[in-house]
């Protein structure tokens, strides 16, 4: 059986044979390692933009009344209050009386705007994620007790329509903010880095 004996393989049989090098097999490692990160942060920062932008939509829609979940006739800046219509019609859950005594506040008005707007504009400029986190985190767990989906029936019988007893929208909005705080890709597509840099947040690591 003829041997030869190359500088990248060897032939054996007829078979040639590619000797891989040890660095090769490294560097190849390590491309596919930060194609994956790569693609994480990507996807981390996609969603990070797309529920930012959910929660500013709601702001603007709500406060200038852009006749998509809210009227003209409607909109905070000519008088209407964003919380009385949906916490006055709140029908099932524990706190249907507390929601009902909230409703048309101005103080619960202008936390509810100001949380829109605080997470919204945290979440599409990369800044921030943590409290983001926390508070859009609160704000969404209290419009799901408002909505209450284990209730399959209204105050007044009727049904409510819930399909999940559990899992609505309110619950992914809080598994996708918990997941871009943990992931933090406020650099990517947004001004996280410059945001780190601060001094303010360098002291309070709490404020990332």
């Amino acid at each position: 059986m003829a041997t030869q004996h190359g500088l990248h393989g060897f032939h054996v049989g007829g078979r040639i044979h590619v000797r891989t090098r040890p660095t090769a097999v490294r560097a190849d490692a390590e491309a596919k390692a930060t194609s994956a990160v790569g693609a994480r942060e990507a996807a981390i920062a996609a969603l990070r933009i797309g529920t930012g932008f959910a929660f500013f939509w709601a702001f603007l829609d709500k406060t200038f009344g852009l006749g998509y979940s809210t009227p003209s006739a409607r909109a905070w800046i000519h008088g209407g209050s964003p919380t009385k219509g949906f916490l006055a019609s709140v029908s099932t859950g524990p706190f249907q009386s507390t929601f009902h005594a909230w409703a048309g506040k101005g103080w619960a008005d202008w936390l509810f705007m100001l949380g829109l707007l605080g997470i919204g504009l945290a979440l599409l400029l990369g800044v921030g994620l943590r409290i983001a986190a926390i508070a859009g985190t609160l704000l969404v767990a209290l419009m799901w007790f408002a909505v209450f989906p284990p209730a399959r029936h209204a105050a007044d019988g009727s049904a409510t329509g819930s399909v999940n007893p559990f899992v609505d929208e309110h619950v992914m909005d809080a598994l996708a903010l918990i997941a871009i705080a943990a992931f933090g890709t406020g650099s990517r597509l947004g001004f996280g880095e410059m945001w780190e840099k601060l001094p303010l947040v360098r002291r309070h690591r709490a404020l990332l």
